[in-house]
């Protein structure tokens, strides 16, 4: 019992200084606070893939009583902590990727055109922001082709554990 108990307050400590690492990188004012609009930026940093539900439920845990906008570090680290202790939010494993892909991919080609990725993530399900949508084709369209190799972009994507 006692080991596990050293284990967790190893992880604790560990994840507290991925957290405080994660949250200055947007704290540009140093002074414990950051833009709420970056909060979905840092969890993600911490390999964590909440949907956007999930994220306005989190942003609204840590959020002051009379929301300012910012989000203060004291707020976000104990229930940051907790998110990473319970492996919330995790990636879709890479095989589950392929398949959807896969779905999408009628035509059996092993690619989708830029055109039909667009269509995809913005007119099915949660739908992508404009913003999401040009990161996510900035990194997923190749240029010369003008589509997306879904397997090169599944690699590219996961993250390692």
């Amino acid at each position: 019992m006692a080991e596990d108990k050293d284990r967790e307050e190893i992880m604790v400590a560990e994840f507290h200084k991925k957290i405080k690492e994660a949250f200055e990188v947007f704290d540009h004012e140093l002074n414990n606070t950051v833009d709420v609009r970056e909060i979905g930026t840092i969890i993600r940093s911490l390999g964590c893939c909440p949907s956007e539900g999930e994220l306005q439920d989190l942003i609204a845990e840590v959020e002051e009583e009379e929301p300012t906008g910012y989000i203060r570090f004291e707020k976000f680290l104990p229930v940051m902590t907790k998110v990473l202790l319970e492996r919330r939010y995790r990636p879709v494993p890479e095989d589950i990727l392929l398949r959807a892909f896969e779905a999408l991919d009628t035509a059996k080609r092993g690619f989708l055109t830029r055109e039909e990725l667009i269509k995809h993530m913005t007119e099915e399900g949660e739908p992508f922001s404009q913003e999401e949508m040009e990161e996510m084709l900035s990194a997923a369209i190749d240029p010369d082709s003008n589509s997306m190799n879904y397997k090169d972009y599944i690699t590219m994507m996961v993250i390692d554990e």
